[in-house]
């Protein structure tokens, strides 16, 4: 029998700091290779990720999700060592215990559990990156490419990203904003600030920009999302010199949109605002963009239906459908097909003393054993 608290631990004792592995992977496939599960260890540019599936027929339903963590920070700031997987007081600490390698224990545990029972008629996936918490180039991406190149497909997703906010089940998320990153460089020309007429200063030309941009109200918000929201991150000018006019300044922002917009759309938008301020300024103005995802929403329908008739008849409350919240990996997932995330409380992600309850993680599993009952009794349409 899988443990999934003893998985869990094994797990988080693995210092898989992105994009290092440190045997995360091969403790899943330990778990894994008894249960039948094809095993492929797949290496994109040192990053690497697995996928495993069990059985040859539809339907297929994946649980996906990363064994990478975000750096501890300092030590000091950790009543036990964040690798050490100590359990105080019915909770289990360490860094990944929350965001997700609780989650994957669970779901491992989950498949084992659903096996020992009875077999399925259909496929169990498991796609596991090492490259969520960082670039998320050589991850989910890569495999899901490979996966298109040897015919490999799949139905269903869940992803087992923190999702719950105060109780296990009482969130799926069932979209993302998108992100895209703006590096702005305004270029002007040098000289003393005695003869100002004889420099082009840079900076009130950034300071329009920025002003216009701040001020821009980029939507109200869907039924599912809230409003879009923009955010400088950076000015920049760099000059140490008190009696030199300089010839750049820099800013950067962050766009967090909702299904309203395209990053192509956004990057049209900040373009002409920025075009506009360079011919009132006689300034030469650069926007390079940056996009990590495009924002989608895994419209309601059988599938979410399943999820919330499985999470309410544990919890005893329909689980809130939310969209909040960063970026993950279910953004390229939906290419693929209907995808959600259900996983544990989000409360310490990325925090010192990050943790999960066990019974939160028990009860976790019996979620994702329940969903697969239900899934493989009556598959969605």
């Amino acid at each position: 029998m899988v443990d999934p608290i003893a998985l869990a631990q094994a797990l988080i004792r693995c210092p898989s700091v992105t994009p290092n592995d440190e045997g995360a992977l091969s403790v899943i496939e330990t778990a894994l290779k008894p249960l039948g599960f094809r095993l492929h260890r797949l290496t994109y540019g040192g990053v690497e990720n697995l996928y495993a599936r069990l059985g040859t027929s539809s339907p297929v339903f994946c649980f996906a999700g990363h064994a990478d963590v975000v750096p501890p920070g300092h030590r000091n700031l950790w009543h036990s060592d964040p690798f050490e997987a100590e359990i105080r007081d019915g909770v289990l600490y360490g860094r990944g215990a929350a965001d997700m390698k609780g989650a994957v224990a669970a779901f491992t545990a989950a498949v084992e559990r659903i096996l020992r029972k009875a077999p399925i008629e259909g496929s169990i996936a498991l796609l596991i990156t090492g490259d969520e918490e960082g670039e998320a180039i050589n991850g989910t991406t890569k495999v899901l490419a490979w996966m298109k190149e040897h015919g490999e497909r799949i139905d269903h997703c869940v992803v087992g990203e923190p999702s719950s906010a105060a109780a296990v089940g009482d969130t799926i998320k069932v979209g993302r904003r998108g992100s895209v990153t703006f590096r702005v460089t305004v270029q002007g020309t040098q000289g003393h600030v005695a003869y100002p007429a004889r420099a082009l200063n840079p900076i009130p030309a950034l300071a329009v920009l920025v002003t216009r941009l701040n001020d821009l109200t980029l939507d109200d918000g869907t039924a599912y999302f809230d409003p879009s929201t923009l955010a400088f991150t950076s000015v920049d000018v760099g000059n140490p010199a008190a009696n030199v006019i300089p010839a750049e300044a820099r800013a950067a922002l962050n766009i967090r949109f909702n299904d309203l917009h395209t990053s192509a759309s956004l990057v049209r938008r900040i373009e002409s605002e920025a075009a506009a301020v360079a011919r009132e300024t006689a300034c030469t103005i650069v926007v390079e963009p940056s996009v990590s995802g495009e924002a989608f929403l895994t419209q309601p329908g059988p599938f979410l239906e399943l999820l919330q008739k499985v999470v309410a008849g544990a919890t005893g409350e329909l689980p809130q459908l939310s969209t909040g919240g960063g970026t993950s990996d279910a953004r390229f997932i939906k290419d693929q097909c209907p995808v959600a995330e259900l996983g544990l409380v989000n409360a310490t992600m990325h925090k010192a003393d990050e943790c999960a309850p066990v019974a939160d993680i028990l009860r976790l599993v019996d979620l994702y054993e329940a969903i697969l009952k239900t899934y493989f009794a009556n598959p969605p349409r």
